[in-house]
């Protein structure tokens, strides 16, 4: 039976809208709603016996559920070969892209989903980058190479209103695109007023433990079918040293703004501690995300890949090697090209950020909140 067939014999008043990724997920999750071997593996199992009829908006919100660790793959009897041709992690990977790019603000920038992405992230920061060095060199060329370790050094290169309103502005972006996007894929999802404080603490403390990267207490398998908690480290790392970032730059804006203390700050001030300890985060983290992608079967991998699943990583990774690299060698004449690197990479992790692995996260928050609500 072919995919189009079945989902107008399952689904007839859904075969319209359901795309052909949603009406493959469809029919693989109704096997397994039938079969229930995976149920005590991952949240994805237990939701998916929570009901009785699967529809198109079911898919995506499960395939946020879905965190990918694998077991569910190499614990299924109907895998390819079998006629059944299971494979829901593979599935629910090319469903999240698909889902990504449907629920984009604005919506004219879905197609960032269909095109290499770690490319569109990079020569942005690179054009940046170029645009940052001839913005020094026009305003005064002698910055460029001048150390700058006193206070206020950064802003001979740049002046501060300047650096403000041009990341400011990207940042709102940023954020204004990440909560409408969510916004839409929970409308979508049909999870309108599935919203309570009991689910919202459950939610927060799954996402906090990464409570579903374990692939039901073994770990996440690799290539070589062995089950590690690897991957659910690599990302504590990458998450807990972001949010480390997070709090680095918050204390440089009270002492900027409060205290009229200017960057670069003092190696022992909480500013440069913070953005020290999370930009070590945030080279642990991602690189090992970046290995364990490499290592990982490719037979759990989406078919196809735009390259945002691995631009929000590299681009991570780019900020906290070129943010340490400014911190150690501001002293140096290479303080005003580091800078300008630095803040081009940055422009670019905050463009590209409702577009990529970012956004996967805040969706994989808004699906644990309504199985968490649905749990009650």
């Amino acid at each position: 039976m072919t995919i189009e067939s079945y989902i107008e014999q399952k689904f007839p008043d859904l075969s319209h809208g359901t795309t052909e990724v949603q009406g493959e997920a469809l029919r693989q999750l109704t096997v397994c709603n039938a079969c229930r071997y995976c149920e005590g593996i991952c949240a994805v199992f237990p939701a998916i016996q929570l009901r009785r009829l699967l529809d198109s908006a079911d898919a995506d919100y499960l395939s946020s559920l879905c965190h990918s660790c694998g077991a569910c793959y190499y614990d299924c009897q109907y895998v390819p070969p079998h006629e059944f041709s299971i494979n829901v992690p593979a599935i629910m990977a090319q469903l999240r892209e698909e889902s990504y790019a449907r629920h984009v603000w604005p919506s004219f920038m879905a197609p960032m989903f269909r095109r290499n992405g770690l490319k569109i992230a990079l020569l942005t920061a690179l054009a940046v980058s170029i645009f940052l060095l001839g913005f020094i060199l026009m305003v005064d060329p002698s910055v460029l190479f001048a150390s700058g370790s006193e206070e206020g050094a950064f802003y001979r290169a740049m002046p501060h209103n300047v650096m403000a309103l041009l990341f400011g502005g990207v940042f709102l972006f940023a954020i204004v695109a990440t909560a409408l996007s969510i916004r839409a894929f929970w409308l979508a999802t049909g999870s309108g007023g599935k919203l309570d404080w009991l689910s919202l603490w459950r939610a927060s403390k799954d996402v906090a433990q990464l409570r579903y990267l374990d692939g039901g207490g073994m770990g996440c398998m690799h290539k070589d079918d062995t089950p590690s908690n690897e991957r659910r480290v690599y990302h504590h790392f990458t998450v807990y040293g972001f949010l480390l970032c997070l709090a680095s730059t918050s204390c440089a804006t009270i002492m900027h703004y409060v205290f009229g203390i200017e960057a670069p700050y003092p190696f022992l001030s909480p500013t440069v501690i913070l953005g020290t300890l999370g930009g070590i985060g945030l080279i642990i983290g991602p690189v090992g995300l970046l290995r364990a992608k490499r290592e990982k079967d490719s037979a759990l991998k989406a078919s196809t890949s735009s390259g945002m699943d691995v631009a929000f990583i590299v681009m991570l990774l780019l900020t906290s090697v070129t943010g340490l690299a400014l911190m150690l060698l501001r002293a140096t004449p290479a303080m005003g090209l580091l800078l300008a690197v630095h803040l081009g990479v940055v422009f670019a992790l905050f463009l590209t950020m409702p577009y990529g692995k970012f956004v996967h996260g805040f969706y994989r928050y808004a699906a644990l909140i309504r199985y968490a609500h649905e749990r009650q």
